[in-house]
């Protein structure tokens, strides 16, 4: 049966009058709500834990453990009350019909104030998103206000002052405004110009702005939220140039970050073109590890690029963007969609793209799942290419010292890993490593821990 035929006839069934869009909508949204809140409790058990899992009962002391646990626990009991906050506002933000509203709003407003040649479609859509934009940013302001300045600061990882962080905000409202108006503007055009295959023309364009958001990022963007400055020459700068030479990677800039001027959570990644990729890493990463550890945590990135996991990611990335532009040709002209949400007189393409992802949750929420699978697989083989490079006691000792300073969990419920995490937790990957085989081979000493700072304590506590 021809595709256009099947899209025909999926469009005739989606649209049926009185199709309960909006009571779909919500009751997935609560579902969902249900759903994680389930898998939540069943995380705050194991966080409610007093001894650390058997595989790293050798490599945390009891101190490092507790405050792990209490921190995991803090963003937990966190997590209830915003991820409450944010269905709540956007079940009233649907039931009251708020989009048509400031949909009308925001038209009067062009009608008023606009000269006459921004009175069309596409001028009425950018003036609606960067409407609605900057409404959700004020009601998400105080989790986001608290998460920074309460719960981060409490375990003493934010290291924000309150004019860097409403800078951040004002600066991230600017480039959404500056890069956005030009980027919705051509999304629009290229619906309204292109007929019923529009969807081609939509990725194309998708995947130039991609390609261009890559390339002025490190120039532009990055520059107006944090300093880069060129690695210092060294021993540590001596190894990654020596590591990239002999995988042959393209790298053209080696970079440390000043991350320590908003978080003491550590970090590294790289990002580039295929042929022009740089490196970056946090200033806190530096100063606490050792530059064998930092190699070895850029040759389980570098592994990434390698196997080519990156190139698959991304592969995967641009087919489900595809796949999220085809249906959507099904849905732009669905009336019951427009009408179950308060639009009986308009069918705007942004209201109808932003009903459309709404429908579409489910999926997603499913293909973020098996995204996750695939994830923690590709991090278990970075890990083994590392290994295979030669750090292993490197690899897993700055994978324990990660875990230590980033508070991050040391032990997980399975279904609610299985649902959230894109990474195996510390234990999985010290298996995965055989660590306890490989500290009996280098003769690594049983009572050796590390405590909260990251220091090599004995079992006595007493620093070495």
């Amino acid at each position: 049966m021809p595709l256009l035929t099947l899209s025909q006839r999926l469009s005739l069934f989606l649209d049926r009058p009185g199709f309960p869009w909006k009571k779909l909508v919500i009751g997935f949204s609560i579902g969902q709500y249900i759903f994680e809140s389930l898998l939540s409790l069943r995380q705050y058990q194991v966080l409610s834990r007093t001894k650390p899992p058997q595989a790293l009962e050798a490599e945390v002391t009891q101190e490092v453990f507790d405050k792990s646990q209490a921190y995991g626990r803090a963003k937990a009991k966190f997590g209830f009350v915003s991820n409450l906050y944010s269905l709540a506002t956007n079940i009233g933000i649907y039931q009251f019909d708020l989009l048509p509203k400031l949909w009308t709003i925001t038209g009067s407003w062009l009608a008023s104030y606009a000269p006459e040649r921004f009175s069309g479609e596409i001028s009425h859509s950018i003036l609606f998103f960067f409407t609605f934009n900057f409404i959700s940013q004020i009601l998400s302001l105080p989790t986001t206000y608290y998460s920074t300045f309460v719960l981060e600061e409490k375990f003493g990882f934010n290291k924000q002052t309150r004019t860097l962080f409403f800078t951040d905000l004002l600066k991230s409202q600017g480039l959404m405004i500056a890069l956005g108006t030009p980027i919705l503007a051509g999304f629009l055009k290229i619906i309204q110009s292109t007929g019923t295959q529009f969807f081609y023309y939509l990725w194309v364009f998708a995947v130039l702005v991609q390609v261009f958001g890559i390339t002025v990022f490190p120039i532009f963007i990055q520059p107006l939220f944090n300093k880069l400055s060129p690695l210092e020459s060294g021993e540590l700068r001596d190894r990654v140039e020596k590591l990239a030479t002999k995988l042959k990677f393209p790298l053209t800039e080696l970079y440390t970050i000043d991350g320590s001027k908003r978080s003491a959570h550590s970090n590294a990644y790289f990002f580039g073109l295929p042929w022009k990729k740089q490196i970056v890493i946090y200033d806190t990463l530096i100063e606490k590890s050792e530059p064998s550890e930092i190699e070895a945590v850029l040759g389980h990135e570098l592994g990434h690029w390698s196997l080519s996991h990156t190139t698959k990611l991304l592969g995967i990335a641009q087919a489900h963007l595809f796949y999220v532009f085809a249906l959507f040709s099904v849905f732009i002209h669905n009336n019951s969609l427009y009408n179950s949400f308060g639009f009986y007189d308009s069918h705007p393409i942004m209201i109808g793209f932003i009903l459309f992802s709404e429908a579409l949750a489910p999926m997603d929420t499913v293909i973020r799942f098996l995204m996750n699978i695939l994830s923690r697989k590709f991090e278990f083989e970075a890990d083994k290419f590392a290994l295979d490079l030669g750090y292993k006691k490197e690899l897993a000792r700055s994978l324990i010292k990660l875990q230590i300073e980033n508070l991050s969990t040391m032990d997980a419920d399975w279904l609610y890993a299985s649902y959230h995490y894109s990474h195996p937790i510390l234990s999985e990957r010290l298996k995965a490593l055989n660590w306890d085989n490989m500290k009996k081979t280098d003769g690594a000493r049983a009572d050796v821990k590390l405590n909260s700072e990251g220091k090599v304590v004995r079992a006595s506590d007493r620093e070495l």
